[in-house]
């Protein structure tokens, strides 16, 4: 190993935030060194923050740029903060893309969706089995989570052997998937792993985690007990809880009905790789609608609240023929991730309304966490025994608490956010430089920059309301009528009880009478004034400063 040589470690999106995950690693001389990222996600706008976007990218210009020395994309599993953007920015990487077997199928169905090369996504057999990848000896190793084939990824490098876990949790028994497997970790560590870079984000939680087989019996229980129709929503890539909800239907005698084109999905393609066996049987909406109502359970899609959702437009009528009834149940199988809670709550309520029973994961005996808790951290720390262990997938308090989890048993530990390069070569790791790093919002169609405005000015007009004010000047620079101002989200009247619009075109229609011909003449100059001037008389009249837009037309 050369002294000018080194190993880099890159996060551009999932460290100091839950989601939006990309990871970037790299060996060789430094600005030289060759480079593969590790997972490529999304996370989801919001109203708040961000109205009107549907999804959020990490902003890979950094890699874009260096995209010559880029030899892979590793797709550790399939959730869509993994996944997600891989269709998305394909194109810019062209390179191969490494994941097993199901995770293969969903990413070559991301690619051909935004119409990249689904022969790109190579599928490789887990360890001990390795692929050379540039200066990297890959291999994937199984470990559970609450999707199938989840997988740690192994980088043997010249630096030595780094770990880099993905989200897993400990689960001896899965229901779908590979359980936790302490021998096969056992023989990983074997060689010594030098860095251990790991899920953060139930570091918090101190008690160990649940095994998914442990809710089986509750969920079973509850609803054979049911009166009438049960429906069930889950993270629709949680294929085990999914088959849990399925079998608990079927020993009640109830038929199910997927709904939800991301639920159907995830099911086929489970099914297809061999992940998922002993599926129920399942009806359609059509055939679903003529069942009685005590024999009838629906699994639908958007346990987060999200608008489109099956599970949002049960709550506010009907989906697909099929209706929720006063009498009927409603299980949320799931956790709700912070920030989405007005949305669920909109649901809830909108089913109390109804006379339908809701029950949530308060008591914590019908969903159980996807991530390692405090004690399970402790213990992947033990069984590989790292040099080092690098925080990340989480937000900086639980990348800080991990930093000290690992500090605290002689471990060298560094936090890097998004953007912070590490240079992991050592005995210790050590920040290398800073990368400039953001966001990419997908807005409809097209993909624009965080710091672009369009979303700020979009939450400005929100929050503010917006007046068009249009002047035409003839050609001696003279108003040609009178300024017509157009209001919108925005009251029709002020404090003054006079029509607002009337009060700005006549505030306008002073403002140029007894402007300057260096205002009137000038587009720029005119345009600050009358913009300054709408502002001062909506600020007068209803406390608030619009956002202005002046359309000035000059007849030649």
């Amino acid at each position: 190993m050369s002294s000018a040589e080194r190993l880099i470690y890159l996060p551009l999106g999932g460290a100091g935030e839950v989601g939006m995950n990309a990871y970037v690693y790299g060996w060789g001389a430094p600005g030289k060194e060759r480079l593969i990222l590790v997972d490529l996600g999304v996370t989801f706008g919001d109203m708040d923050g961000s109205p009107g976007v549907d999804l959020i990218f990490p902003d890979l210009s950094w890699l874009i740029e260096r995209a010559d020395r880029l030899e892979a994309v590793i797709i550790t599993h399939g959730h869509e903060d993994h996944i997600g953007a891989l269709g998305h920015f394909w194109s810019k990487l062209r390179v191969p893309v490494y994941t097993r077997k199901f995770t293969g199928a969903l990413a070559a169905r991301k690619l051909d969706d935004q119409g990249g090369d689904p022969d790109a996504v190579e599928v490789l057999e887990p360890f001990p089995h390795s692929e050379q990848v540039g200066p990297f000896g890959i291999s994937f190793v199984p470990i559970s989570h609450s999707i199938p084939e989840s997988s740690a990824v192994i980088l043997d490098t010249p630096a030595g052997r780094l770990v880099h876990t993905g989200d897993f949790k400990l689960d001896p028994q899965p229901i779908v998937g590979e359980p936790w497997d302490p021998a096969l970790w056992a023989e990983v560590a074997k060689p010594g792993i030098h860095a251990l870079v790991c899920d953060s984000t139930n570091v918090a939680v101190p008690h160990p985690g649940r095994s998914e087989s442990e809710i089986s019996a509750a969920i079973t229980k509850l609803i054979a007990e049911q009166p009438g129709m049960v429906v069930a929503t889950t993270f629709a890539s949680n294929v085990a809880r999914l088959k849990t909800l399925a079998q608990a239907a079927d020993a009640a005698g109830r038929s199910v009905c997927l709904l939800g084109r991301a639920m159907r999905r995830m099911v086929s393609v489970a099914v297809e790789t061999g992940v998922l066996t002993d599926f129920p049987t399942t009806v359609g909406p059509e055939d679903a609608a003529a069942i009685p109502r005590e024999n009838l359970m629906l699994l639908a899609t958007g346990s987060q609240g999200e608008r489109r959702a099956a599970t949002a437009q049960l709550a506010r009528g009907k989906f697909l023929g099929l209706e929720m009834k006063a009498g009927d149940t409603f299980l949320f199988s799931s956790k709700t991730i912070p920030g989405n809670e007005r949305d669920v709550l909109r649901i809830v309520n909108a089913f109390s309304e109804k006379d339908i029973e809701v029950i949530d994961d308060s008591t914590g005996d019908y969903h159980v966490s996807g991530h390692a808790n405090g004690p399970d951290l402790e213990e992947m720390h033990r069984v590989t025994n790292p040099r080092m262990v690098i925080p990340m997938h989480g937000e900086h308090r639980m990348l800080r608490k991990h930093a000290k989890l690992a500090q605290a048993t002689g471990r060298a530990s560094a936090i890097a956010t998004n953007g912070t390069m590490l240079d992991l070569t050592g005995a210790a790791p050590a920040v290398a430089e800073y990368v400039e790093t953001g966001r990419i919002y997908l807005d409809g169609t097209a993909k624009i920059g965080a710091l672009d405005g369009v979303v700020r000015d979009r939450i400005r007009m929100a929050l503010n309301g917006h007046v068009l004010v249009t002047l035409i000047l003839d050609e001696d620079d003279e108003l040609l009528g009178e300024p017509w101002a157009e209001l919108k989200g925005l009251p029709e009247t002020g404090s003054s009880n006079a029509s607002l619009a009337e009060l700005i075109e006549a505030d306008v229609d002073q403002l140029v009478a007894r402007s300057t011909a260096k205002v009137i003449t000038d587009d720029d100059k005119l345009d600050e004034a009358v913009r300054r001037t709408v502002r001062q008389t909506c600020m007068s009249e209803i406390g608030k400063k619009p956002e202005v837009t002046c359309v000035i037309s000059r007849l030649a």
